[in-house]
């Protein structure tokens, strides 16, 4: 199963397309999001995604309702603030990061196999407690002046960072 993730969007619709169409080509099973998608309108960029799509709140969502519903129209969902998904064997944690009590104790405790995370904007693919721990770093760019996903393999449980162009 492949596994498409990003995080951090930040309203940026022309890299939302690109990550979009990378995810496609790939032909990714699921795509996860860590959060920090932004505005309401965003979610029907997300439409052209051909799986699903599962995502959590970041800490800049404001209309998390409206979010939420215009995702579920497009036929994706967001779970709230942290999600527990099963993919192909394997448990992953899926929270957006800005709560770092929290995502320490999940990386320190929590029995899944991989955690995802955004917010800092920093990409990042490590092992720790032996957990895989994914950060796709910023989607948008905007920080770093690099739009990284990243693409999930979850048979050879290998994770391949990307960057959009």
């Amino acid at each position: 199963m492949k596994i498409g993730i990003l995080s951090d969007t930040h309203d940026n619709i022309h890299i939302i397309e690109k990550a979009v169409k990378v995810f496609n080509e790939n032909k990714v099973d699921l795509v996860l999001h860590a959060g920090d998608f932004i505005s309401p309108f965003v979610p029907k960029w997300f439409a052209a995604l051909k799986c699903k799509l599962i995502g959590v709140y970041g800490n800049n969502e404001n209309e998390r309702e409206l979010l939420a519903k215009r995702m579920a129209e497009v036929g994706h969902e967001i779970r709230g603030y942290f999600a527990l998904i099963k993919a192909d064997g394997l448990t992953i944690g899926l929270l957006h990061g800005h709560e770092e009590d929290l995502l320490k104790l999940l990386i320190d405790k929590m029995p899944v196999d991989i955690i995802v995370y955004g917010h800092t904007h920093k990409a990042e693919i490590k092992e720790v407690n032996g957990k895989m721990i994914i950060n796709p770093g910023e989607a948008c760019g905007y920080l770093t002046g690099k739009s990284t996903i990243v693409i999930l393999d979850t048979e050879k449980r290998e994770a391949k960072m990307l960057e959009l162009r």
